[in-house]
């Protein structure tokens, strides 16, 4: 029995290839698993290595986008999630499927068919059918629902994306923005639970794309998951995450969010050369009067710059010692920030402690050598921290002189 017709102007009711019950991001289950994936090519210049050991795990529901530059891997790394190419090494699960394993290859264009949808930077809409035609392909290349329903559920998705006035009407007779929708529509025809999609926005005018991106958000809120590559601030500004990729290796997502202004050169620098660390609840991580060694990027949890309180001498001079439940908060810092680098920027020793929380930090410490010839090779990344310290040093002392 073929699955029943469902009203896409509703929502997407899962159909027998999806789960039944949708998830969402905060769940720990992924729907994209990539492990050790290794992508090599070869020509008459000799061999070379596009992806090197890529290991990506995307939940179902987010909201992803992968940037980097021309040449990076982005569009390789979508062929391996969509199963267009093939992994010379690693594991690629999608939607808890082996696709490379488990599938030959004419049946994982058939699981394709059912269980992705693909979103292309210049649309692929066959031009000697009707928009309406175009949206009714896939269904009829992977045999879902009733043929009687098809052009239904066709004209559904068209009015979805506002294309219901243009069902009849060939490819080159709309706009390139119309055209896109009407890719989208026909991504979405066969209800998949993934969505990829190549610079969607990219031949698009401002309002154009933005209408893209409402319509993407609208499928993530339904349980859609959505990777999607883009050269574009203004849509990676609305996604869950940003992947990073830089010569065909991923960067860590806490450093690129800590210190955005650096290169992605740096960025996948910094990747390899962070220790990972944790912590425990109320653990000392900087003690005050100390030399500081790392620079410290907070990945999970929460840490508090210290100040402790000041004991009178009898001379009327102060000192600073620890009392217990008299130390001042000046901060807390949390996920994706930063702290060591004033004293590591600026010399001397810590003038605050810097402790964990109530629950667990997991943090990267970065050692003093590396972060200082970067800041060197950085200047706009060393002048944002500059600023940092500066506010922070006059946050201190603020604090300090009310004490």
């Amino acid at each position: 029995m073929k699955p029943p017709y469902s009203n896409p102007s509703t929502t997407f009711r899962a159909s027998p290839t999806t789960d039944s019950v949708r998830k969402t991001p905060s769940e720990s289950d992924a729907m994209i698993k990539l492990n050790g994936v290794i992508k090599r090519f070869s020509n008459a210049a000799g061999e070379f290595t596009v992806l090197k050991g890529v290991d990506l795990k995307i939940k179902r529901g987010e909201f992803v986008s992968i940037v980097g530059k021309s040449g990076s891997g982005k569009s390789t790394l979508l062929n391996m999630i969509t199963g267009i190419d093939h992994p010379s090494d690693g594991q690629v699960v999608v939607n808890d499927m082996d696709i490379y394993a488990t599938f030959t290859e004419s049946q994982r264009s058939k699981w394709r068919g059912r269980n992705l949808g693909i979103v292309f930077q210049f649309f692929q809409l066959l031009p000697m059918l009707t928009l309406l035609e175009n949206v009714m392909l896939p269904m009829d290349y992977v045999d879902m629902y009733d043929f009687d329903l098809r052009p239904e559920r066709a004209m559904e998705l068209l009015k979805l994306v506002g294309l219901e006035k243009f069902a009849d009407k060939l490819p080159v007779l709309v706009s390139t923005g119309q055209q896109q929708l009407a890719a989208i529509a026909r991504a979405m025809a066969c209800d998949p639970p993934l969505l990829v999609t190549d610079e969607p926005t990219g031949n698009l005018d401002t309002r154009s794309a933005d209408t893209i991106i409402q319509l993407f958000e609208t499928f993530v809120s339904q349980g859609k998951t959505i990777v999607l590559v883009t050269h574009d601030p203004s849509v990676t500004s609305r996604t869950h995450r940003n992947v990073i990729i830089s010569d065909g290796e991923l960067i860590d997502e806490t450093i690129a969010k800590a210190l955005p202004q650096l290169r992605h050169r740096h960025m996948l620098e910094f990747t390899k050369l962070v220790e990972e660390r944790v912590y425990q609840p109320h653990e000392t991580i900087i003690p005050r009067d100390q030399h500081v060694d790392y620079f410290f990027m907070i990945r999970k949890g929460e840490v508090e710059v210290v100040l402790q309180e000041k004991k009178r001498r009898p001379d009327g001079s102060s000192l600073a010692h620890r009392v217990e439940g008299k130390d001042h908060i000046v901060s807390r810092l949390s996920e994706n920030e930063f702290f060591g680098e004033m004293e590591l920027l600026r010399g001397g020793k810590a003038i605050a402690n810097v402790r964990v929380g109530n629950k667990p930090v997991e943090a990267l410490a970065l050692p003093r050598a590396d972060f200082i010839r970067v800041m060197n090779e950085s200047p706009i990344t060393a002048e944002a921290l500059g600023k940092i310290v500066q506010k922070r040093l006059e946050a201190h002392q603020i604090a300090d002189n009310r004490r």
